[in-house]
């Protein structure tokens, strides 16, 4: 079997190109709704990850562990391999490094969901970013990579920004949680990433503009949000599969229960890749993503395509 390792892989595909070949399964008819299901096991060091996938010919496993100590050892808390199989013989064929793929699909995401949106904006864009570990980064540069001018600010929000690192340096400044700089950004932003661990609300609905886009995609359980609900109920709300996200999406599970959304308000990423959503454009739009197998798979085919030709 091929095995293409995490410098293979980001050779072959640019965020970019990530961004394009999701939108490009979802544009070819492919439903999220009709993906297999993960399976998540906690086990004695933390948890172990099954993602099946079929799209199109394509079928593909990755296999991943979360360590939770892995960070007070220096290592990556998400590690594993991507499985893909031959369409017709179901043979293996391919061995991808399972975190590179991951670092690569899960920007390109939130950014697939999105960029119709990104049209209501003249000139640069404005971003703010709720967290300033990986995937606060690879959000900014994978947005970098699919807008044609380059940012007219990026601003990263911490809660100690005095232990920020170059990396989110030289992509931006840095201001403290709950300071009065923050409040600043935040009435400027065009876009608002939310990339962290919270479990309540990072800022006030009427922090942000009416035609904010927001991409919320840090938490992963019912019980926890990024975004007020008040935000929600003014907003329209993207969702990958309906019902993917009233199982994990706390920031949609806990606006529909405190009344600020309903099950019918919900637009699917797949409308609105394809232009059949009817954007509002004078409306808040929040794309909240929580991952699917699927995605994993539409990007793992086109590296592989790539790496073999």
């Amino acid at each position: 079997m091929l095995f293409l390792d995490a410098d293979r892989i980001f050779s072959v595909m640019s965020p970019a190109d990530a961004v394009n070949a999701l939108s490009s399964a979802l544009v070819a008819g492919f439903d999220p709704a009709d993906d297999l299901s993960r399976v998540v096991n906690p086990i004695d060091k933390g948890q172990l990850l099954l993602l099946p996938s079929e799209v199109g010919t394509g079928i593909g496993i990755k296999v991943m562990t979360l360590g939770r100590d892995n960070p007070e050892r220096g290592l990556p808390v998400i590690q594993g391999s991507y499985l893909m199989f031959d369409g017709d013989t179901l043979a293996p064929t391919a061995v991808l490094d399972g975190a590179a793929l991951t670092t690569l699909r899960t920007p390109a995401v939130s950014v697939a969901g999105i960029r119709p949106a990104l049209e209501r904006f003249d000139g640069p864009l404005r971003l703010v970013v709720f967290g300033t570990g990986p995937q606060g980064t690879s959000h900014v540069d994978t947005l970098a990579d699919v807008v044609s001018e380059p940012f007219a600010d990026v601003t990263f929000v911490s809660r100690t920004p005095e232990n920020v690192g170059d990396d989110v340096i030289s992509r931006g400044s840095v201001v403290a949680a709950g300071s009065p700089e923050l409040d600043a950004v935040l009435t400027r932003a065009d876009v608002v990433v939310c990339a962290t661990p919270a479990e309540e609300p990072l800022f006030s609905a009427d922090a942000v503009r009416s035609d904010v886009v927001v991409i919320a995609m840090g938490s992963h359980s019912p019980g926890a949000r990024e975004v007020p609900g008040a935000l929600m109920a003014r907003a329209q709300v993207v969702v990958e599969d309906v019902e993917t996200a009233l199982r994990e999406a706390g920031d949609v599970v806990l606006a529909i229960a405190d009344g600020d959304l309903s099950r019918d308000d919900l637009l699917l990423m797949k409308d609105v890749v394809r232009g059949d959503a009817g954007l509002d454009p004078s409306r808040p739009l929040v794309f909240k993503t929580v991952g699917m197998p699927w995605q994993d798979l539409a990007v793992a085919q086109v590296v592989l395509e790539r790496a073999t030709r």
